[in-house]
């Protein structure tokens, strides 16, 4: 993949029901409950579309000119995605050899003991790390990651969301605003807000999912949706 097209990303996850409703809803990780739901775990489970996938992160950062030594998944939604992108990308650099790329991934749990390199990672990250986290609702998970990456003096060059939920957090802040202020520039490849309609227009779940999911987003979105 040559350059990204948002067009092209937005098809992949409309092909690959990113997205899905519910009548009655379901309690989300952050605690929220919600008519809609965004899982990528279909598409990381599939070898074919992870390394669809990872042609898409690797195209976005270069769409975002950012340089990139290490990409690194959230624990551990987004681990592999990391990893594969990780590999992908540095197979294509042109002084790949012996050492020159570490493959860097996140413990979802810390071991009791050893040096923070390898209590905390399976390969810690190295150079301009780019995070990737797959759904963004409050950030909770993503937060805390950031925070610890930054306290083992991990050089983060940006911060990655497969897909935003463009909601507020309980303090008001959207993520890309709370994630902005660690002093890190965060990037969403996709968001609700464009991603939502099309999947209503496709799925017709009925009107009433509709006005569920406006209430949602009144309460906390970012900006108000409109399914018309």
């Amino acid at each position: 993949m040559d350059k990204f097209s948002q067009e092209e990303f937005n098809k992949f996850i409309d092909e690959n029901n990113v997205y899905g409703f519910f009548e009655n809803a379901i309690t989300l990780k952050s605690g929220r409950k919600s008519h809609f739901y965004i899982n990528w775990r279909t598409i990381v489970e599939d070898t074919y579309l992870t390394d669809q996938l990872s042609d898409f992160v690797i195209a976005f950062a270069k769409f975002q000119n950012i340089k990139v030594d290490t990409f690194y998944g959230v624990p551990e939604g987004a681990t592999k995605i990391g990893i594969i992108s990780q590999f992908k990308q540095a197979r294509q650099s042109s002084n790949y050899e012996k050492g020159s790329h570490v493959l860097a991934m996140g413990r979802a749990k810390p071991k009791d003991h050893g040096a923070a390199k390898d209590k905390f990672f399976v390969g810690m990250p190295k150079g301009r790390v780019v995070v990737i986290e797959d759904v963004t609702t409050t950030g909770g998970s993503l937060i805390t990651t950031l925070q610890g990456l930054k306290e083992a003096g991990v050089n983060i060059e940006a911060v990655f969301s497969l897909s935003n939920r463009m909601e507020k957090r309980d303090d008001k802040k959207s993520v890309k605003e709370a994630v902005n202020e660690l002093g890190l520039k965060f990037y969403s490849m996709s968001s609700a807000l464009e991603m939502l309609p099309i999947f209503y227009a496709k799925e017709s779940p009925g009107e009433e999912i509709a006005k569920a999911i406006t209430r949602e987003f009144e309460e906390y979105g970012v900006e108000k949706i409109n399914f018309i």
